[in-house]
């Protein structure tokens, strides 16, 4: 049976795995590796695996430096051979006892080191600025520890051989500074990368400092040095050797040299690129991360800045970024809930002014019956509670058909539809509007009775007050009858009444069928009567 061929990933398939895999750095290496843990690992668990991260790393750069020293000197570099007669005790008692007892005084060292400067993450004491800055100098000062170790080591090798046969001297110097600048420099990234969850423990308190170590510039520089430029240079060295004595040098020991220092100088500066090139990029990857969760709405997304350098920096304006859209957002949040939604994106989509323009709206106001002597028989904590699942409903509805509460006024609310957005069927929505918070402010709020009165017309919409203060609201003979309307509808079969001109109005023949005329009635400070509708069942609950 032949296999369905498979269809190639879309865009869509591609970004959703883009996500997940940006999603599970945030989560999995929130310090650009997943050797490093998770940002919430507790102090033992840090401690262990800092302490045995940065050791066998640590002895890693110090196994590939010996290994480098071991090269130049038995293969790469030309003169006398070393492993002679008079040597023996040298290269088989000297150099071991050294390298046991230089590598045994740094990692006590270090140890001791460590451990005074690190009490506060240990041990969970305060962290004051002396300490914070220690602690992000360690991986200097480790790395100073290791060049001590090879310089002693030079030293020491460069009397036992020198003194041997003169003409080792060279050689011996020489690999011994090209290994321990490798051995170095790998130190620096090593340590620097085992300590990213203490040094983001100390950037995150206390005041911000524009910089904590060398910066990326200077640091690319040097390691470039150390990678490429000393090999390249112990390489016209060797060419140097070779020309002054000719006669000694062969041709083929001379290619050999050649390629095999310009192999350690591939290898060697390839490994501190990638090094570098990884210290570089892991804050960068996190920032990304953390960006396209942003893009997808999430505002709590934050980086940790493990970073002394710019790219610390760098964190911590994303940081400072998402904090501020997260406070727009909060104020955004309350303003909509203070001003409505459609008012407040009104307001931060234009520029914000008095005045206002003429409008065709519907109106729809709602007051309780008998407040008075509810608030005068209920403790106040009932009423507000009372009053509060009230406006629930009011609020519900009156966002479920597309207009909005301008505003509270006691046990009443003032709905608008048709401004500040406008709405083609305002008058059709407002009659359902109220004629669904009829029947649900029945049956989920008993404790009240409610009147709803509904009209529409031309009102000016806009913002009304002082430069200093003001509020946007709808002004016009549509408010004023739907008020009165309310102290009618609280008398009338139904509790909602609404002006014929609305029903009239109305586009959806369904929605009339709800409605039938009351009568021609006075209100007060109108001068004609109004023409009045009310619900054709009497607003009865439904079952």
């Amino acid at each position: 049976m032949s296999e369905q061929p498979t269809s190639p990933p879309t865009m869509a398939d591609r970004l959703r795995m883009a996500r997940k895999s940006e999603d599970r750095v945030m989560r999995e290496s929130p310090f650009g590796s997943w050797l490093l843990g998770s940002g919430d690992q507790d102090g033992s668990k840090l401690r262990i695996r800092v302490r045995w991260l940065l050791g066998g790393l640590l002895a890693i750069a110090n196994i590939v430096g010996a290994t480098v020293a071991i090269l130049l000197v038995t293969l790469v570099m030309p003169g006398p051979p070393v492993f002679t007669d008079e040597l023996v005790l040298v290269n088989f008692v000297a150099v071991p006892a050294y390298i046991v007892v230089s590598w045994a005084c740094i990692n006590v060292w270090a140890v001791m080191r460590g451990l005074r400067v690190l009490r506060w993450a240990t041990e969970g004491g305060p962290l004051d600025e002396h300490q914070r800055r220690a602690t992000l100098r360690l991986p200097a000062e480790f790395t100073v520890m290791q060049a001590l170790a090879w310089f002693g080591g030079l030293v020491v090798f460069s009397l036992l051989y020198g003194l041997a046969n003169p003409d080792l001297l060279l050689k011996i110097a020489f690999s011994i500074v090209l290994s321990g600048a490798v051995t170095c420099a790998n130190a620096y990234l090593l340590s620097e990368f085992a300590l990213r969850p203490i040094a983001a423990r100390a950037l995150s308190t206390g005041p911000r400092l524009r910089r904590l170590t060398v910066g990326v510039t200077l640091r690319t520089l040097l390691f470039w040095a150390i990678g490429t430029g000393v090999p390249v240079a112990g390489m016209m060295l060797v060419a140097l050797m070779a020309l002054l004595r000719v006669d000694q040098v062969s041709r083929f020991d001379f290619a050999m040299t050649m390629i095999v220092l310009g192999g350690v100088t591939l290898v060697g500066g390839f490994g501190l690129t990638l090094l570098t090139t990884r210290a570089t990029t892991a804050p960068i990857r996190t920032v990304r991360a953390a960006l396209a969760k942003v893009e997808r709405g999430d505002f709590d997304a934050e980086v940790v800045v493990f970073d002394g350098t710019e790219l610390g920096r760098l964190q911590t304006g994303f940081n400072d970024m998402v904090a501020g859209l997260r406070e727009r957002e909060r104020v955004k949040d309350i303003f909509g809930r203070l001003v409505g939604e459609d008012v407040a994106e009104v307001a931060m989509s234009q520029r914000v002014e008095l005045g206002g323009e003429l409008r065709d709206v519907a109106v729809l106001f709602v007051d309780v019956v008998g407040s008075t002597s509810i608030a005068a028989t209920l403790p106040p904590t009932e009423v507000v509670e009372l009053l509060n699942r009230f406006f629930a409903v009011v609020v519900d509805e009156v966002h479920a058909h597309d207009g909005f509460v301008n505003k509270f006024q006691g046990d009443a609310a003032l709905a608008i539809f048709g401004a500040p957005t406008e709405l083609p069927d305002a008058e059709c929505m407002a009659l359902k509007a109220a004629r669904r918070m009829n029947e649900r402010l029945r049956a989920e709020v008993p404790e009240f009775s409610a009147g709803i009165g509904v009209s529409a017309g031309p009102a000016v919409a806009g913002n009304v007050g002082a430069e200093t203060r003001f509020e946007y609201t709808v002004i016009g003979d549509p408010v004023n009858e739907a008020a009165r309307l309310t102290e009618l509808a609280k008398s009338v079969r139904g509790s909602v009444a609404a002006s014929m001109h609305v029903l009239e109005r109305a586009c959806d023949e369904d929605e009339r069928k709800h409605w039938r005329e009351y009568k021609r009635v006075p209100l007060r400070g109108r001068t004609e009567r109004t023409r009045v509708a009310i619900l054709a069942d009497g607003g009865k609950r439904p079952r």
